[in-house]
């Protein structure tokens, strides 16, 4: 073992592994980060994976999430089969499952978090120059071929398609698992509704392993060294140092540069990437993956989507083994097979939760049949006839709302894609928010909910838009793909019938024979009424349907909202309906 004089910065052999811990990472303007990085003892060079996000690197998951890592490797106990699962941190790759392939693994706190001084200020242009040259200074290393990738979840795809943008020359391929790519609408105002997400995250999340926590946070069980730097500072210097996400995005109710720079740029990115989505991801990691492959100019992308939580098949086997054959061949240049990989990846759900697995070569798939349920308000009822006869129905702004029903499927059918709604709605205010559910229903009465990305209970598809949100960016906007500008709010006429186009995020789902689907029109989250178990009641975001994606009370959202009473509209003039995209099996 050696290091520096204090002992801060060291190095040792462990574990089949060479380990450097906190090695220092010059910035442009004199400070210096921190990394630990992990690589072959063998001596050569070899590819880099590199990270860089506020969660402590020395926080290991067991220790910050030991509920999710205990359930996690119960039921995959292949996670820990190859691996002890000591240096395993949350959302990043597992060195001891890397580092026996050639790869040196490099993890850096960001700027505030961890280990790493400055102001903490998440997804930041600062930051996204800082991942810039950690990207180039890892590819400068004795020990690095200069081949550098990316590949971690949630927020290290989040900046990491910000960082693709600025296209740095020694960033040859990216893995990009469940990641926010347009930060106003994928996870802080969606449709226009704000949501609480930042508000649980960044106190929940961050802030405890913020650079100066000290002694208050989590301990390395490797060194012995606090993850939230060497430093103890007071409370109130800690709140100089920081910005106050939650803050920023109330006073931002509408998109400006504050969130477009902190949003992918797709004509920028070149990379290749692999883009990772989670049909159970409503409100966070789902809508930016879809959207990076459909937009995004980098001519070697490819699709991959799934179920369950957002971390656990990041660290299965089948996770494991298309990240490191897409990664060979790019960091490596192996000659795998990847070049004929299809473009799309599918785990397409069944009801019981169970997947199959299917290849495509688009998105979304072309063979689609998008098919129009009307909403036909005297019974209440989805019909894929236009509504006959002229109709509404009401509801108020507290309540839950009212749901239009399918008659039973007469056959197994596949609803893979995303989806829109067309809704024609009046307010007694001056504005409505409405959130659209799709539900699928078994022939007993009860709702099929599914393991979602951060919630035990998740519907199959969810939608959101504030009436007053409605205008739509016409050069944007696909069919079953509304885009909306979110800069001219309109206020509405009370009484008014105004067409509103809600965005659906992506579903998957074989709807069994006899099974219906239902389709409520709300102004207040979803919310499973059954009993839940003991993991939906764990921090840090307990659930019952949204997980941490909510929206508040219409009061918390503003009194026109809160007093309004919302009627849907049907019949020859106002032909409320749902998109849906049915997909025909294969032969």
């Amino acid at each position: 073992m050696h290091g520096d004089v204090n002992g801060y910065t060291r190095s040792e052999a462990r574990d089949g592994m060479l380990v450097d811990w906190q090695v220092p990472i010059p910035m442009d303007d004199g400070l210096e980060l921190r990394a630990d990085i992990f690589r072959p003892q063998e001596q050569g060079r070899h590819p880099v994976i590199l990270s860089y996000g506020p969660y402590g690197k020395g926080s290991p998951f067991q220790l910050a999430y030991p509920s999710y890592w205990a359930a996690m490797v119960e039921e995959f106990p292949e996670i820990t089969l190859d691996s002890s699962g000591a240096y395993q941190n949350y959302e990043v790759v597992d060195p001891q499952r890397w580092v026996p392939d050639g790869y040196a693994i490099v993890r850096v706190d960001s700027r505030g978090a961890g280990c790493s001084p400055g102001i903490l200020d998440v997804l930041s242009t600062r930051e996204t120059m800082d991942l810039h040259d950690c990207i180039e200074w890892a590819s400068e290393q004795p020990w690095s071929t200069g081949r550098v990738g990316l590949c971690g979840i949630s927020y290290y795809t989040i900046i990491g398609w910000l960082v693709a943008g600025t296209q740095p020359p020694s960033l040859s391929a990216m893995v990009a698992w469940e990641g926010v790519a347009d930060l106003y609408r994928d996870a802080c105002y969606h449709g226009g509704i704000p949501s609480r997400f930042a508000e649980l995250w960044y106190p929940g999340e961050v802030l405890p392993v913020q650079y100066g926590q000290g002694e208050r946070s989590f301990h390395n069980p490797h060194t012995g060294q606090s993850a939230a730097g060497p430093v103890t500072l007071p409370e109130d210097e800690l709140a100089l140092n920081r910005t106050e996400v939650a803050a920023e995005i109330s006073a931002r109710p509408l998109e400006d540069s504050w969130y477009t720079t902190r949003s992918a740029e797709w004509s920028k990115i070149r990379v290749p990437f692999l883009s990772a989505a989670n049909w159970g991801g409503q409100g966070l990691h789902s809508r930016g993956n879809f959207e990076a492959f459909m937009n995004a100019t980098a001519p070697q992308k490819w699709l991959e989507v799934h179920g369950l939580e957002h971390w656990t098949l990041f660290y299965t086997d089948y996770g494991i083994s298309l990240q490191k054959r897409f990664l060979d061949h790019f960091l490596k240049g192996e000659d795998n097979g990847w070049d004929n990989e299809p473009p799309v990846r599918l785990q397409v759900r069944h009801v019981d939760g169970s997947t199959f697995e299917r290849h495509e070569t688009e998105w979304p798939i072309e063979r689609t049949q998008w098919t129009d349920l009307y909403l036909e308000c005297q019974g209440k009822s989805l019909t894929n006839q236009p509504a006959a006869k002229t109709g509404s129905v009401n509801f108020d702004a507290p309540g839950r709302g009212i749901t239009f029903w399918s008659p039973p499927f007469e056959q197994d059918t596949e609803i893979t894609g995303p989806m829109a709604a067309t809704l024609f709605v009046s307010s007694s205010t001056s504005d409505a928010d409405i959130f659209t559910v799709v539900h699928v229903v078994r022939p007993d009465g009860t709702e099929v909910v599914l393991r979602g990305s951060l919630d035990e209970y998740t519907p199959i598809a969810q939608g959101w838009l504030r009436a007053s949100h409605r205008e739509l960016d016409d050069q944007r906007s696909l069919p079953y793909r509304p885009f909306h500008t979110h800069r001219t709010p309109a206020p509405l006429t009370p009484g008014k019938i105004y067409e509103l186009a809600v965005e659906i995020w992506p579903t998957s789902i074989i709807v069994p024979r006899g099974y219906r689907i239902a389709c409520t029109i709300r102004s207040t989250d979803y919310e499973y009424t059954e009993r839940l178990d003991e993991l939906a009641s764990e921090p840090p975001y307990p659930g019952a349907g949204c997980g941490p994606c909510l929206h508040g009370t219409p009061l918390d959202r503003g009194t026109e909202i809160a007093r309004a009473q919302v009627s849907v509209h049907s019949g020859p003039r106002n032909q409320s309906k749902l998109i849906v995209p049915i997909v025909p099996a294969t032969r």
